[in-house]
């Protein structure tokens, strides 16, 4: 359970469904996995903020845009080096948990210094947001109302949600990836052992 409470069964089911079988979300698209997509809305959500009510000039608002953009391109990065790399893999999505940690920080700053209110985890409205992102494939669309027309206090809160449930998917998903990584090896550690296992089942030629 994340600091905002659980995700939901169903993005939990949708994150688990991207690292069965065997298959790396690489190899399906990176947009399949859960985290990425309300890493997305995050996005979104940050950029259309700082429009709205961050001054142009401040460094804060560039900072914030490009926290949210380090969280969405580095899952999305990682998830395509998982082919060749499982280490670059598991360092560019410990990247993206730590940029968003970042844009947490600067939200909650930016309410704290303002006096706003933060919802605690079992408000109603935080409740809402929380189903609201649970639906299956949900994309800023579905917050657009919200984000463009109510005050800023609403929309922080409505990011800091998402944020807390994207570093939830996260966190889970750095530590699948550690374990897939100690049990499977890296890409390196996998041809080496083919490679052994080739020589040592070839014969030996005939030196008559």
């Amino acid at each position: 359970m994340g600091p905002m409470g659980p995700i939901g069964p169903e993005a939990e089911a949708r994150y688990a469904a991207t690292r069965t079988s065997g298959l790396s979300a690489g190899a399906r698209g990176y947009r399949e996995l859960v985290s990425y997509q309300k890493a997305e809305i995050v996005y979104d959500i940050t950029y259309r903020f700082c429009e709205r009510f961050v001054t142009r000039g401040d460094r804060t608002r560039d900072q914030m845009v490009q926290a949210a953009r380090s969280g969405k391109q580095n899952i999305a990065e990682g998830s395509q080096a998982s082919g060749t790399s499982k280490e670059t893999e598991i360092k560019l999505t410990n990247v993206a948990r730590a940029s968003l940690e970042e844009l947490l920080i600067d939200f909650r700053d930016f309410m704290r210094v303002r006096g706003m209110r933060l919802w605690e985890k079992d408000s109603k409205e935080a409740r809402f947001v929380r189903r609201l992102a649970s639906r299956p494939h949900v994309t800023y669309e579905a917050f657009r109302e919200f984000c463009e027309i109510r005050p800023a206090e609403v929309v922080a809160n409505i990011a800091i949600c998402l944020i807390h449930q994207t570093n939830y998917l996260l966190d889970r998903q750095i530590r699948r990836l550690e374990q897939d990584f100690l049990k499977e090896g890296g890409i390196r550690e996998r041809m080496t052992q083919a490679r052994l296992q080739y020589r040592k089942g070839r014969k030996p030629r005939d030196s008559s």
